[in-house]
């Protein structure tokens, strides 16, 4: 198979252009390839010549065009093919065998399309859309004019053996690169530098699109998980704004992150929030309409928005792109009066500059009571007697700030205001949307030690009946960081913590079970796996025996309805809980299932489970494996989250093997995960130094900004540490054993 991928600057080496966005032509290109293959283009063909072993293809001229979109596909394919209803031919190519699983890709990318002609106002402007799902494709995903490329698990769906994630994967993939048709391929950024409005708005419209197709599925829930990502990210130091300036396009790499994409997405959803949502699309359509075939900035696009409402967009939004990190307001009662104060948010706990335009929205008492308004100054006030006629509930009422998540910000409630707002998460009056941002504020504030473990641990306690999938996958990742940052600080203490975390989740693993139920919802389906596997994590003996009798009859029988797909990963953590250098048998029954399986996500969750085991020693084989010819390029970074257990080992083996995959993964953005996953959970400044050391000499600039947002995260969680040492000595224990002796330890 040959595959081109030309984005940001490759074109150049295929053929002689002016290789940057803003130079645009037509192309018409004409192909010799091996008579048995078949050619794709970004076009239909016009003429195709066979002549003995070879067959020259000719293609139509394509409309204007960057040089980066230009591509080009050949191999051995079966496909599956629709029309939208007017006329456009889409297909889905896959390998010879796998065309059944492109089908519902093929359903959505019809319905996307017609989906986005309305919302843009624009009809897709090319005659057909082909989607090709490469095996080895360590991109992703990449939006070519009229022929999308995709790695296999961002585009094929098996019914028997994917996932109910996989499938919510396959949507979000599929509306983000068909958001680009028009974002990025019809209007294109002018130049690198305006990257986030091609990615920040396709990340966004790829949600719109997903919540319009499947309203049952709650993605504007589910984005919080991205949403918290660029949070994470943003909070650091070493964060970079929206708006990167680009001098060369080799400095792009090191921009596709969560900044370019998440935050660009969040600030998006922001202003639309703002602006409303017939407005914002009424002005997106007008942008799309003048900009076609040409280029755009983004205050291009402020410009649009500006004009179709009124509101100076500009100026609020510079504060968004042009500086990094975002505020964090914190809010306190004095005298029946609401006082706001903004300065910038650092997950280090330390100060930092910046001021920004923030829209605020907040409610009182109840959805009903509302408020909207702009935070301009570092403080402003106001006066709760406006918000509220009922008097006598001033002194109880919960105030909720940044409504269901719209704005890109953290909140900081006083102690009056927080224990109101744990009584309305106990009584169900919040929604799950603010609910998770209340949990997400509080974790951030205690882990830049702005906050108190006591006062984090006892808000956890308030979700212990917590069903909603978004937020409990949140506390799970949450507890996951906290388990081992207590573990470092307090290695004879943890048992405590484990019990807490145990009992947090129980409630949720014995509704949903292990067995899929008849008209269950989307999100329950992807619940039962994360809850599961944090159990298995967490040694949960029941859960552990369970997943071991699952497992085995999964060998004898692979079609066996007792390991549905969505629980899958988590038997799998929980084998290779029990795997140790003595009792090798799940490790070598997980890789015997790795090799009989040719489905790609079937592959990926073994590889995300090898690296669990407690023995070092297993942990160092399966990173060995994860460099074998066994394993594709694309796919060695999904075994790199090892357990608590086996960091020093990922450690050591990172440094042995550097020169290796510096050398194997040096050239992509692949590398940054090598770095990223095996650095970041240390929590030792001895170990920041150490890290540093090593890697004098051996960064360059694709690393060089990951490199630094690593060592600094292994910073913030060696304070963490420190901050949790002195309290787990005072009051933090006594809370953590009251907390577990009401409780009933399974």
């Amino acid at each position: 198979m040959a595959v081109t991928q030309f984005k940001p600057d490759d074109a150049r080496r295929c053929f002689p252009c002016w290789d940057e966005p803003a130079c645009k032509a037509t192309f018409k290109i004409t192909l010799d390839v091996p008579s048995q293959l078949v050619a794709i283009s970004n076009m239909p063909i016009i003429e195709e010549k066979v002549d003995g072993d070879l067959k020259t293809i000719s293609y139509q001229e394509s409309p204007i065009m960057s040089t980066y979109l230009v591509a080009i596909v050949v191999g051995l394919f079966d496909y599956v093919e629709h029309l939208t209803s007017d006329g456009v031919k889409v297909r889905v190519y896959s390998q010879v065998g796998k065309v059944n699983q492109g089908k519902f890709a093929l359903d959505v990318a019809v319905r996307t399309l017609e989906l986005y002609k309305e919302y843009f106002a624009v009809p897709y402007p090319l005659p057909k859309l082909d989607m090709v799902a490469i095996p080895d494709f360590a991109f992703g995903s990449m939006e070519n004019y009229g022929l999308v490329t995709y790695c296999e698990t961002s585009l094929l769906y098996d019914v028997q053996h994917s996932t109910t994630a996989d499938k919510q994967r396959v949507v979000i993939v599929v509306a983000h690169e068909l958001a680009h048709q028009w974002f990025g391929n019809l209007v294109t950024m002018e130049w690198w530098t305006h990257l986030w409005l091609n990615e920040g708005f396709a990340t966004w419209v790829s949600y719109l699109a997903a919540d319009c197709l499947f309203p049952e599925w709650k993605v504007w829930t589910q984005f919080l998980d991205d949403y918290t990502e660029g949070l994470e990210m943003d909070g650091l130091t070493e964060s970079h704004p929206i708006e990167v300036k680009i001098n060369h396009a080799s400095e792009i790499d090191e921009i596709i992150d969560s900044i370019s994409y998440i935050k660009g997405a969040s600030v998006t959803r922001m202003l639309q929030s703002y602006l409303g949502a017939d407005c914002f699309q009424r002005s997106l359509a007008s942008y799309v309409k003048k900009f076609a075939c040409s280029n755009a900035k983004t205050e291009d696009l402020w410009a649009a928005l500006e004009e179709g409402s009124g509101v100076p967009v500009n100026k609020l939004m510079n504060s968004w792109t042009k500086q990094k990190g975002y505020p964090v307001v914190s809010v306190k009662v004095e005298d029946q009066k609401l006082v706001f104060e903004q300065s910038r948010f650092l997950a280090s706990g330390t100060h930092g500059d910046g001021q920004w335009i923030v829209p605020i929205t907040l409610c009182c008492g109840s959805y009903d009571v509302r408020k909207i308004f702009l935070l301009q100054k570092s403080s402003e006030t106001l006066d709760m007697k406006e918000l509220m006629s009922d008097e006598s509930n001033l002194a109880s009422a919960w105030v909720k700030l940044n409504v269901d998540q719209t704005g890109f910000y953290r909140v900081e409630y006083d102690e009056d205001l927080e224990a109101r707002l744990r009584n309305a998460i106990e009584n169900k009056y919040l929604s799950a949307t603010d609910r998770f941002g209340i949990l997400e504020d509080s974790f951030a504030l205690c882990m830049a030690r702005q906050k108190s473990f006591t006062s984090f641990f006892t808000l956890m306690n308030a979700y212990k009946e917590e069903l909603e999938y978004t937020v409990l996958s949140n506390l799970i990742k949450m507890s996951y960081k906290v388990e081992r940052i207590t573990a470092d600080a307090a290695p004879e203490s943890p048992v405590n913590i484990i019990y807490f975390f145990i009992n947090l989740f129980l409630h949720s693993a014995m509704k949903l079970g292990w067995e899929p139920k008849t008209g269950e919802s989307h999100m329950d389906a992807m619940l039962r796996g994360e809850v599961l596997t944090a159990l298995a994590v967490f040694g949960h003996n029941l859960t552990l025996e369970e997943a071991s009798r699952r497992f085995l009859a999964f060998l004898d029988d692979r079609n066996t309805p007792l390991l549905h797909p969505d629980i899958r990963k988590a038997v799998y953590v929980a084998v290779m809980r029990r795997v140790s250098t003595s009792n090798r048998f799940g490790y070598e029954s997980l890789l015997r299932v790795y090799r009989e399986t040719n489905l790609s996500q079937e592959k990926a969750r073994i590889l995300s489970s090898l690296t669990s085991s407690p023995d070092p020693n297993i942990t160092l084989e399966a990173l060995n494996f994860l460099l074998s010819s066994e394993v594709r390029i694309q796919d060695a970074v999904l075994g790199l989250a090892v357990s608590r257990e086996g960091r020093e080992t990922a450690w050591t083996w990172l440094k042995d093997n550097w020169e290796h995959i510096s050398k194997t993964w040096g050239s992509g953005y692949l590398i940054t995960h090598f770095i990223n996953s095996i650095v970041s959970p240390f929590a030792s400044l001895e170990k920041a130094e150490e890290i540093q050391e090593f890697f004098a000499s051996r960064t360059n600039s694709k690393i060089a900004r990951t490199l630094k947002q690593s060592i600094e995260r292994v910073h913030i969680n060696a304070y963490w540490v420190q901050s949790f040492r002195i309290e787990v000595q005072n009051e933090l224990a006594r809370a953590l054993v009251e907390f577990v002796q009401a409780c009933a330890i399974q």
